[in-house]
């Protein structure tokens, strides 16, 4: 065992994987497919809403205007299995399914925060920026 890989007490000290950093600009690399997830509207609106608290289906459907049940599903499911989201199911007459966010998913909320604040406050300047353009364009 490596120096520093036990506890005072002598017992195995158990680590994190570690990973070698991706490149996203690299054609294989897996990154490209998270940067998929995380640039998806419907992640970053479910991850904001579910960082309010946990939530059910259907709240989140009636919360998020414009996003089908199977597009929520289906994100809901690729959210679940990168971590992002916790799925709950009770046992009840009928099935009661919650979701919630993650410790991981947390952090993304707070990378992705600055940039939700960038798009609600700037979009005048990029609707102005479009205008001229159409205006040149035509």
């Amino acid at each position: 065992m490596q120096e520093g890989t036990e506890t005072s007490s002598g017992h195995p000290r158990e680590t994190a994987p570690t990973f070698e950093r991706g490149d996203v600009y690299a054609a294989e690399c897996p990154t490209r497919q998270l940067l998929d997830r995380i640039a998806d509207k419907w992640t970053t609106l479910l991850l904001t809403t579910l960082d309010g608290g946990e939530m059910r289906f259907n709240a989140l459907k009636r919360r998020i205007e414009g996003v089908s049940q199977k597009m929520l599903s289906q994100t809901l499911r690729q959210m679940e299995r990168d971590g992002l989201v916790l799925r709950h199911v009770e046992a009840t007459v009928p099935v009661s399914v919650t979701y919630e966010i993650t410790p991981l998913g947390r952090t993304l909320v707070a990378a992705l925060t600055p940039m939700i604040d960038w798009a609600e406050t700037r979009m005048g300047d990029v609707e102005a920026a479009r205008r001229a353009y159409d205006a040149r364009v035509v």
